[in-house]
């Protein structure tokens, strides 16, 4: 390989830096929780309600100008971004207390704002705090259906151990993203939840690679201690999970810099979630499988289940 972030002899204990890893993420665990139960999230206005207005300008609008008029009118938060083409524009302004008669005057302001302008109102919806809370509970079924999927994936594909380490691993990361999200107060809406199952997969991604290396090693060295097998495993497959990490990271870093204000928080969690996902598939996923009690003769087992089902299948 011509490019390789880490050495072939590396051989770095990460079993024993769990004695400090483990302990900082329950603290980050317990801090995101308390901070969720407390404080609370700064929900979106795809969670919260508000007005969603959509126009069509004469030419390539000026989002940047749009957005310093709209703030004006002290409406609370509100969102202008392209829909399409340069000259479509998607306007999301908060719920205004008073009604169903303030959502009709936030209307009527901003028609003002583009009086003097030759601007086509193509849609006019007002999302009640019914339709938000259905989005809300569509998002949470969608991060519990992901994660229950990766469960029963993963006890198929591996042990029940692997399985359970897996989804512990991956809730750790969503618990740790959820606490970035009440810390920041970063605006959370329904693209939020698609960065939160993007970090799923990225996160469950590299804990498989190290899980199916742990399962090899296992079946190999059968007598050698745990901790030496777990943290061989990790050391292989370090090259290969830092450089994904990289790779990715640079992609997101560009988003996050030169993507515009509409997808900062977007890209922010996604950077966020990469970070966090490959310190869990380093320091977390192989922990969770000395706490479960994870055995090599397990494996041994298993190797004799699946013989015994090659067997029958020719006889």
């Amino acid at each position: 390989m011509l490019l390789r972030l880490v050495p072939d002899n590396t051989h770095i204990k990460f079993m024993w830096l769990r004695k400090f890893s483990f302990p900082l993420s329950i603290i980050l665990v317990i801090a995101s929780l308390t901070g969720f139960f407390t404080v609370g999230m700064n929900y979106g206005i795809d969670f919260k309600g508000g007005t969603i207005i959509e126009i069509k300008t004469d030419g390539p609008a000026d989002i940047g100008a749009i957005r310093s008029e709209l703030s004006a009118l002290n409406l609370g938060d509100v969102q202008v971004q392209e829909f399409g083409a340069p000259d479509d524009i998607l306007i999301r302004v908060e719920e205004q207390p008073g009604g169903e008669l303030a959502q009709q005057t936030v209307v009527q302001n901003v028609r003002t704002i583009f009086a003097d302008d030759n601007v086509d109102f193509r849609r006019v919806e007002v999302v009640g705090p019914r339709v938000s809370g259905e989005l809300a509970q569509a998002g949470a079924i969608a991060v519990a259906a992901a994660l229950l999927a990766i469960m029963v994936y993963i006890w198929f594909r591996f042990e029940w151990h692997f399985a359970v380490g897996a989804i512990l691993t991956t809730a750790n990361d969503v618990v740790v993203t959820i606490g970035l999200f009440v810390l920041l107060q970063l605006d959370f809406s329904l693209s939020s939840i698609a960065a939160v199952l993007t970090i799923i997969g990225y996160s469950l991604n590299d804990t498989v690679v190290v899980y199916d290396r742990i399962r090899e090693n296992l079946r190999k060295y059968k007598k050698r201690p745990l901790t030496d097998i777990l943290d061989q495993s990790i050391n292989e497959t370090l090259s290969r999970t830092t450089m994904t990490s990289e790779t990715t990271l640079l992609a997101q870093i560009a988003l996050y810099v030169f993507g515009g204000e509409v997808i900062q928080s977007f890209t922010l969690d996604m950077l966020f979630g990469i970070v966090i996902g490959t310190y869990s598939s380093i320091f977390l996923a192989a922990t969770f499988l000395i706490l479960l009690n994870l055995r090599p003769d397990a494996m041994s087992k298993s190797d004799d289940d699946e013989k015994d089902a090659k067997a029958k299948a020719t006889a």
